[in-house]
């Protein structure tokens, strides 16, 4: 088999298998959750510190636009905007480590203060990135004197691990984690065009990771 004819065969095998991801869910409530009352809101906020890694800005705006969107109707007040109202608390060289640094500062009547001016009633505390595990192959690209184009087949392994604190401010305590981990195999076949068959984990993270929160604030452990 020539290598024009492999890399066909190859582009044919990546369409039949597709791009899939898979997500996997642990829910852990540590304390029973009341319904958000007309008026509340939470805000979803991403781990932030200067001295490690930090969660995707896009990350954590897919989850709160994906918790406004439907019937939930659920009041999320953006990250930015919080933490432009917060200042200096939650800059990425102040920001807390953790959600249970989260009690610490609701006891500062300044902040309190800011707190209900919000009317916060849940802060969502993410933490958690996208990483690329693997890739192999490789697409090159040429121009000559009759055109130009692309030959290959490469892919790559994405993983994506997020952990969502859910603290309710009323308590002041812990009501429960929700994790979610996706893996996908994106490819990218070329044969004259690159043709990318994404597997779009991050985005299936977001979703599945959203959707989750919403069950937690509506059904009851029985």
């Amino acid at each position: 088999m020539n290598i024009p004819t492999a890399v066909t065969v190859l582009f044919a095998i990546a369409l039949l298998a597709g791009c899939k991801s898979t997500t996997v869910i642990d829910e852990y409530r540590e304390a029973p959750t009341a319904m958000i009352a007309g008026g509340e809101a939470i805000v979803v906020l991403g781990r932030r510190h200067s001295s490690g890694y930090e969660t995707e800005n896009d990350f954590i705006s897919c989850v709160g636009k994906s918790l406004r969107q439907g019937q939930s109707d659920i009041n999320v007040i953006p990250e930015q905007e919080f933490v432009d109202s917060m200042y200096p608390y939650f800059e990425t060289s102040t920001a807390p480590m953790d959600v249970k640094n989260l009690g610490r500062l609701a006891q500062i009547p300044a902040i309190a203060s800011k707190f209900n001016d919000f009317n916060l009633r849940y802060f969502v505390w993410i933490d958690g990135a996208t990483e690329r595990t693997d890739k192999s192959g490789s697409v090159s690209c040429a121009v000559g004197p009759g055109g130009g184009g692309c030959f290959g087949f490469a892919y790559w392994k994405d993983e994506a691990n997020y952990e969502a604190s859910i603290w309710d401010f009323k308590e002041l305590a812990l009501s429960g984690k929700i994790n979610a981990e996706t893996k996908g195999t994106s490819f990218m076949p070329a044969v004259i065009i690159p043709v990318p068959l994404l597997a779009r984990v991050q985005e299936n993270a977001c979703k599945s990771l959203a959707n989750q929160i919403k069950t937690f604030f509506t059904n009851q452990p029985g």
